[in-house]
């Protein structure tokens, strides 16, 4: 199955300074995942981070590592092996006591993974250590046929020292049993041995690719280094930026309490907007009447000057034919008067012949 992921949390990673060996530098800017994997080819247990792409844990459990919790939301571990010292975190005391609870668990695996192992190699090795370097040599001597290794077997034996002394036809079949069990025994050494050979060869191909990893992680460290300078003056900034949060929370309730005015200013504005975008309409309608009205009156005056010109010159007609008349009752009044005379005179001159 390879390598899978068992348990995952999040928290905030950090290393201790190289340095000072005191101070604690942040490899992240906020809280990412951090995995226990286990590897089922070769039965490690590992707690591995990333940001992003960038591996920030890359810790293989041991049975002798210890995490520790230091408060109530953060734990630290030392890897020998990446010669630093990590340290997680958490948002809350129950995420601490999981991983804590999950690391103790992993490492008790990973010791009893060690004794197994450790179980199967003296297993492996046990043929090679009851084994003397005589015995090993035996079978293919040319003296084991001619009946020395059974002396050298057992020394002691007298039926031996007669089998050297006089080889008997009942000497050979035992000598080729013996000779048999020596070539099965070298058979199983040498598979064996490929089989020591093989591992040997796949644990240099590893040490060669963990020595790439210390050096990636390496250069990693030292970067992470100075991250952990750069956490180390913000954090002896704790106090001050405390101080600092409770001036921005009181801050934060009154621009709050500002921002919420300013919505009920921004509704009332709103209702005058519309009002005013009323009034807009109610403008435009009123100008463009008015400019009916100017036109209207325009034509009217335009109308009433007409008028006026032709009053005025009725007026002078009129004055006229008031002149005329005038004349004619002047005329008249002449004429009148001339008859009246005329009548008394007439009126005389009848009185006067009668």
């Amino acid at each position: 199955m390879g390598e899978q992921p068992i348990f995952s949390t999040r928290a905030h990673v950090f290393q201790i300074d190289p340095t000072t060996k005191k101070n604690w530098v942040p490899t992240s800017k906020h809280a990412v995942t951090v995995s226990y994997f286990f590897d089922s080819t070769r039965n490690v247990y590992r707690i591995i981070s990333l940001d992003g792409s960038k591996a920030i844990i890359n810790s293989t459990i041991t049975p002798n590592m210890t995490f520790t919790k230091t408060s109530q939301k953060f734990g630290q571990w030392a890897d020998s092996r990446a010669n630093t010292v990590y340290g997680l975190g958490f948002s809350s005391e129950s995420n601490l006591v999981k991983f804590a609870d999950k690391f103790a668990e992993f490492k008790e695996a990973a010791r009893l993974a060690k004794e197994k192992s450790q179980e199967k190699m003296e297993l492996s090795s046990t043929p090679s250590q009851e084994s003397a370097p005589g015995d090993l040599l035996s079978p293919v001597t040319p003296e084991s046929i001619n009946g020395t290794s059974e002396e050298k077997v057992t020394p002691d034996t007298p039926q031996h020292s007669e089998a050297r002394a006089e080889p008997s036809q009942n000497a050979l079949p035992y000598s080729h049993s013996i000779n048999k069990h020596w070539e099965a025994e070298l058979a199983a050494l040498k598979g064996n041995n490929a089989k020591l050979t093989a591992a040997l060869l796949e644990s240099t191909a590893n040490v060669k690719q963990w020595k790439q990893q210390l050096a990636a992680y390496q250069e990693e460290a030292e970067r992470l280094h100075k991250r952990v300078t750069e956490l180390e003056c913000v954090s002896g900034q704790t106090t001050v930026i405390k101080s600092q949060k409770t001036e921005l929370n009181q801050t934060i309730e009154e621009l709050k309490f500002a921002l919420r005015s300013k919505e009920e200013e921004l509704e009332k504005l709103k209702a005058e907007v519309e009002s005013a975008h009323e009034f807009e309409s109610q403008k435009n309608t009123l100008t463009h009447k008015l400019q009916e009205a100017e036109t209207k009156s325009q034509t009217l005056e335009a109308q009433l000057g007409d008028l006026e010109q032709h009053l005025e010159s009725s007026q002078q007609e009129s004055e006229a034919f008031r002149k005329s008349l005038r004349s004619l009752l002047e005329l008249l009044d002449t004429k009148i008067f001339e008859l009246t005379e005329l009548r008394d005179t007439l009126a005389k001159l009848i009185e006067g012949s009668s």
